[in-house]
């Protein structure tokens, strides 16, 4: 998953592009089954992989989207992975040390050369990182 935003970001061709932006949203599908009988990846504790998994959908709405253009569907469209997503920017330790602000100037300037007047997007908000998740309930099977 996280390279594979990145395959389709910098893709050199097309066919790359198609690759990959198909590979992406085939995982969040798959990811997006996944979590829809349990709290994190691998059961009722947090691994690593949910923490890689985390800065991948950590800036997937507010810079992959749109610069990378894997733009098939937001993670607030997917209602496990959009909650799980939630659930850990509010567990200490990741969203206390998510800067969306700093996310999105890296992604829409650095990112972007075609970004020629550096405007950096508004949106999304970013107060919708803190609406309930529900997902301690998963836990409490």
């Amino acid at each position: 998953m996280n390279n594979g935003v990145y395959k389709a970001g910098f893709a050199r061709s097309q066919e790359a592009y198609e690759e990959a932006y198909h590979t992406v949203f085939n995982r969040l599908d798959w990811l997006e089954e996944r979590l829809a009988d349990r709290r994190y990846l691998f059961g009722d504790k947090i691994t690593e992989s949910d923490v890689r998994l985390y800065v991948t959908l950590a800036r997937f709405d507010v810079a992959y989207h749109n610069i990378f253009r894997v733009n098939k569907k937001r993670l607030r469209d997917y209602d496990n992975l959009w909650a799980y997503a939630r659930d850990l920017y509010q567990t200490p330790g990741f969203g206390d040390t998510t800067d969306f602000a700093a996310i999105k100037k890296h992604y829409h300037i650095d990112c972007n050369p075609e970004n020629i007047h550096q405007i950096i997007a508004k949106g999304p908000d970013e107060e919708v990182w803190l609406l309930p998740h529900g997902r301690e309930k998963l836990s409490e099977k």
